[in-house]
């Protein structure tokens, strides 16, 4: 992303690159992009000053009787956005409240802020280091049907294996066959290609990308240790650029945590680190796993309260079919170095001392990535300030398969919630390391249990079609 220090930066790059369009985006508190475009002509000071009005009780900021509300551009943010006709600059904003222009505590994004500067108030720290993984599916049909008398959807990837009887198609990939797959078995390499090129064209790097296990038509792109803010604001530039990138080429990508019975699902794994004044606070040689102390109280304070994390990282009903015993997907709560079914892996391969860390696996791309991260650092942070052994608190390190256990001595590992429900229950019940010095405002964290508790609940009252099948001729 560029960085433009004042308007007269800004105004020079539209003249010299002829640009037409400013378009003005920002997230909802669900997690989705939302935008409005001026012309280029109509940008001036004012608009970083007063701002664009826009109904913030249409995306969840607001009640009805009080929705005005006002975005003012965010100048570090900009990129060229590739997928317009007309050339069109684009800018992530901030979100403030239209009669006072004081930052609207609701926001996301300023939740996320108000999580940075906590952790900058601390000695120990005063950066976190993120590095999202993308998995995603590439499908070419997608469909779906919800009716009172029906319900259906339909997918269809000529990268699968159903698809191998089809004349001239011959390469296909087997279910759960695809990790690293190669041409002309992956189909997909052309267009990863070009999603990592338009994403490091916007300025965010991109350490590589392969097919994953999904044989039809499942992708990674994974990039390296980001700044909090700046890895947020990456996930959200990403999957736009995936989906538009696919849509160009008539093909569907999808976060969709689990869109396929029997094959693997999309996470989206988080590897965090601290820093203090650029040397790795996580690191320490002495230690069998390479970790400091502080790096374990983060981890036993992530890990205490990752019920009510998993409220933020997996907010959907979909979110709890990748979570389910037998693939790689997490669904115990302990820490491991190597291993895939913790919710916490510590990778064997980061050794150097500015490299050693930890992943948080259980995220999906359902979340709203401000909220999510946030929720983390809190935890983690929790941790430290409570000095919780993972160890003692049961946690681990575990490097076993746990799957290979005993149901008896399974039951003594703390489970993570098995549905959007136990993890609302649990946020419930576990939210003051949230609300610390208002970090996330007590009426976001109420509004967030309303929708998705609603949610939920649409949810369970549908019948299933596969109930259909097993339960009609009792």
């Amino acid at each position: 992303m560029k960085y433009f220090l004042n308007f007269t930066n800004v105004h020079s790059f539209i003249e010299q690159h002829k640009i037409l369009m400013i378009d003005l985006k920002f997230s909802d508190l669900w997690g989705h992009w939302r935008h409005v475009t001026i012309p280029s002509s109509h940008f001036d000071e004012e608009v970083l000053e007063q701002g664009i009005g826009f109904d913030g009780s249409s995306v969840g900021f607001k009640s009805v009787h009080s929705g005005d509300m006002v975005l003012i551009p965010d100048l570090t943010t900009a990129f060229i956005d590739p997928f317009w006709e007309e050339s069109t600059l684009s800018f992530l904003c901030n979100t403030v409240e239209a009669d006072t222009k004081h930052l609207f505590e609701g926001d996301p994004r300023q939740v996320l802020k108000n999580a940075d500067r906590y952790l900058k108030s601390r000695q120990f720290a005063d950066e976190s280091l993120w590095g999202p993984e993308f998995e995603f599916y590439v499908f070419d049909q997608l469909g779906f049907r919800n009716e009172i008398n029906s319900s259906s959807y339909h997918v269809n990837s000529f990268e699968a294996n159903w698809n191998s009887g089809i004349e001239g198609n011959g390469y296909t990939l087997p279910l759960q066959g695809g990790y690293h797959a190669i041409p002309p078995n992956d189909k997909l390499y052309n267009l990863r290609s070009e999603i990592s090129l338009k994403i490091e064209e916007a300025g965010i790097p991109v350490k590589y990308h392969h097919h994953e296990v999904g044989g039809p038509g499942q992708c990674e792109i994974e990039t390296p240790m980001m700044p909090l803010q700046q890895a947020a604001d990456s996930i959200m530039l990403i999957k736009y650029f995936t989906r538009m990138t696919a849509q160009s080429h008539g093909q569907i990508a999808t976060f969709l945590p689990k869109p396929l019975f029997g094959e693997a699902g999309n996470g989206m794994h988080f590897h965090q680190q601290l820093t203090l004044k650029g040397e790795n606070v996580f690191y320490n040689s002495e230690n069998p796993l390479l970790m400091s102390d502080t790096a374990l109280y983060y981890i036993g304070g992530l890990l205490t309260h990752a019920a009510s994390v998993l409220a933020f990282t997996n907010p959907s009903t979909n979110s709890y079919r990748r979570l389910i015993p037998g693939f790689e997907a997490p669904v115990n709560a302990f820490f491991s170095s190597g291993n895939r079914s913790a919710a916490i892996r510590i990778p064997k391969y980061a050794t150097k001392p500015d490299q050693v860390r930890f992943e948080f696996r259980p995220p999906d791309a359902t979340c709203n990535p401000y909220l999510a991260m946030a929720a983390m650092l809190l935890a983690g942070l929790d941790g430290i300030k409570n000095r919780i052994d993972p160890t003692e608190a049961g946690f681990g390190p575990i490097d076993e398969d746990i799957f290979s256990w005993p149901s008896k001595k399974q039951k003594t590992i703390k489970s993570l919630p098995t549905s959007l429900h136990d993890a609302l229950n649990a946020l419930e019940k576990d939210v003051d390391y949230l609300l610390r010095d208002n970090i996330f405002p007590s009426s976001l964290i109420d509004q967030w249990l309303a929708k998705k508790y609603e949610e939920d609940k649409t949810v369970r009252s549908r019948p299933h079609p596969y109930e259909i099948e097993l339960y009609s001729d009792i």
